[in-house]
C-alpha cells in the first residue's frame, strides 16, 4: 500500500466521499440491527436508518 506524504496529500475525490458515505450507512445499519428486538429490521426501519426519505438538499451540507 502506497501512502502519500503529508505534504503531497490531496483533497478527497467524489469516489472517496461516496465510499465514506456507504461505510457510514453500513455502520448505522449494523448499529440499528444490533439494537433491534427481533431477528430482522423492518423495511420501514431500514428506510429510516438509511434516510431514504431525506432529500438531496438535506444531505448537501454533510460534505465528505
Amino acid at each position: 500500500m502506497r501512502v502519500a506524504p503529508p505534504s503531497t496529500a490531496t483533497m478527497p475525490t467524489e469516489q472517496d466521499c461516496v465510499a465514506l458515505a456507504e461505510i457510514e450507512l453500513c455502520g448505522e445499519l449494523i448499529i440499528a440491527a444490533s439494537a433491534a428486538d427481533g431477528e430482522r429490521l423492518s423495511a420501514d426501519r431500514i428506510d429510516e436508518v438509511l434516510r431514504v426519505a431525506t432529500t438531496g438538499a438535506d444531505r448537501a451540507g454533510r460534505g465528505c
